[in-house]
C-alpha cells in the first residue's frame, strides 16, 4: 500500500451493496446507495492528547466498520477507489 493515514485517520474501503432486494428485486445501478459499511485497510498510530500522550486507534486493518453516509473524503490509491476518515467518523465495529 502506498498510502499510510496520519494521527487518528481510517483508510477504508466500502463494501459492494447487494445487487437484489431480500423480495429478490434486481436494484439498478442508478437507484443503489453507497454502503455506510467498509473494511478497514489501514490506521494512524492514534490521536494524542494535549500533554502528548499516544491514544491507540479502537480499530486496526480487517475490521469490517459502519460508518456515517457522509463521513470520509473519498480517494484513489493504486486505481482503487477508498475512503479516508477521522477514527470518530466510525460508528462500531461488526463482528
Amino acid at each position: 500500500m502506498a498510502f499510510t493515514p496520519l494521527h487518528d485517520r481510517v483508510l477504508v474501503r466500502r463494501v459492494e451493496s447487494e445487487e437484489k432486494t431480500a423480495g429478490g428485486l434486481i436494484i439498478p445501478e442508478s437507484a443503489k446507495e453507497k454502503p455506510a459499511e467498509g473494511e478497514v485497510v489501514s490506521v494512524g498510530e492514534g490521536a494524542r492528547k494535549d500533554n502528548g500522550e499516544l491514544i491507540a486507534p479502537a480499530v486496526k486493518a480487517g475490521d469490517k466498520v459502519l460508518f456515517g453516509k457522509w463521513s470520509g473524503t473519498e480517494i484513489t490509491v493504486a486505481g482503487e477507489e477508498l475512503l479516508i476518515m477521522k477514527e470518530n467518523d466510525i460508528m462500531g465495529i461488526l463482528s
